[in-house]
């Protein structure tokens, strides 16, 4: 009789947590919990995180050398800001705010590239959420004076246009050309120069050039540097570490209302970017998974949460600067479920939310034509 007593109470104890609310970790502490707690098979995870870890990136630790090798097809392109050498595969799996898999060095700080474009539009939401900037579809030309917005094409794009990357803005920035970031692989540099316009909205191109610019932009609209925004704002009240640090370039200063500022780089394609560690990663992933609340303080909206991960009409794959697997799209990341959305930088570094499991899964330095496997082999212990 006490052992059936015992197997029901560990049964609904089990339930009991797995339905619980959100656990939210202080600064400096996560508290773990064994999946088997959560109604998760245990030998499954361990079996994933095996798996995982022998999917480590196949580029060079040197990143340095890893960004150089991609510039074959950019012949302007050059390394603007610092770069570092890479650790090993880590990454932690959280459920209901709980860490319940973690593998790696956690707390090492390390490059994120592109992952820096969703911290990026996070910058762009608090904008929105605090009025700095009335609307999305506001053109840019009517904050930035300075000319990078003038001309009949390039006076036409908002904000919209700038977090989806479908603006095909046409300039130079820092040194960096438009028309010379990730070209076709057909034509010759006077094709990419000449090119024709498109309207914004239609075509989305991934371009640095362009993302810098939106950063450049919303360094106008805060007048402060963004770095500082993001700590304000979302890091310190989410108690991420002190660790992280958010690069521009060494060109990239600029006079704001007379004070010198560093306009920050969206990733690391010529160095620079956010270098982070996968806890504080985790962390900012399970702010965006409770829809911008932590511990019941709104620290962003639920309608930019809810705006930034809709489909863009230029990619049903891509809001705004997050990458989603809507409608069944065609998507590297099948084994995300509709609602689910991630961040994604070269390397194979990721920040995944999965809403309908209640999860955020955090990858650093998994071979990108594994992560959906990796992905895959998670999903696969919660069944």
């Amino acid at each position: 009789m006490r052992l059936v007593f015992t197997s029901i109470l560990l049964l609904l104890t089990t339930y009991l947590l797995s339905q619980s609310d959100t656990y939210f970790p202080d600064r400096n502490t996560w508290e773990e919990r064994t999946p088997t707690s959560l109604g998760i098979n245990d030998a499954l995870i361990n079996q994933a995180i095996d798996s995982i870890i022998s999917f480590e990136y196949s580029g060079p630790i040197d990143l340095r050398q890893a960004i150089l090798k991609g510039f074959e097809r950019e012949p302007y392109h050059k390394i603007l800001g610092p770069t570092k050498r890479r650790g090993g595969p880590a990454g932690m799996v959280i459920k209901n705010g709980y860490v319940i898999a973690k593998w790696g060095d956690t707390k090492r700080v390390d490059m994120t590239f592109s992952v820096t474009k969703s911290y990026l539009s996070t910058i762009a939401g608090l904008a929105v959420d605090k009025g700095l900037i009335r609307s999305v579809d506001d053109k840019v030309v009517e904050y930035v004076w300075d000319g990078k917005f003038d001309g009949r094409h390039n006076s036409q794009i908002n904000w919209e246009h700038l977090l989806n990357q479908s603006s095909d803005w046409s300039g130079q920035l820092w040194g960096g050309y438009d028309w010379n970031d990730r070209p076709p692989r057909e034509g010759d540099i006077d094709d990419w120069r000449m090119r024709k316009f498109v309207a914004p909205n239609t075509v989305m191109e991934y371009n640095d050039v362009r993302v810098n610019l939106l950063a450049y932009s919303l360094l106008q609209v805060w007048r402060k540097p963004l770095p500082q925004v993001l700590k304000e704002n979302i890091m310190d009240p989410i108690g991420a570490s002190p660790t992280w640090r958010w690069f521009g370039y060494d060109n990239s200063w600029t006079n704001v209302d007379g004070i010198k500022m560093q306009s920050v780089s969206g990733g690391g394609h010529s160095g620079g970017g956010i270098f982070i560690s996968a806890e504080d990663h985790a962390r900012f992933g399970l702010l965006f998974l409770n829809e911008g609340n932590w511990k019941g303080k709104q620290l962003i909206s639920k309608e930019w949460i809810a705006a930034a991960t809709s489909s863009s009409p230029a990619n049903s794959s891509y809001g705004y600067m997050w990458w989603l697997n809507k409608n069944g799209a065609e998507n590297r990341m099948s084994n995300l479920s509709e609602n689910g959305f991630y961040a994604a930088g070269f390397g194979g570094n990721y920040i995944m939310v999965e809403p309908d499991h209640d999860l955020v899964i955090v990858l650093r330095w998994c071979e990108p034509s594994k992560s959906n496997t990796a992905l895959g082999l998670i999903m696969d212990a919660l069944k």
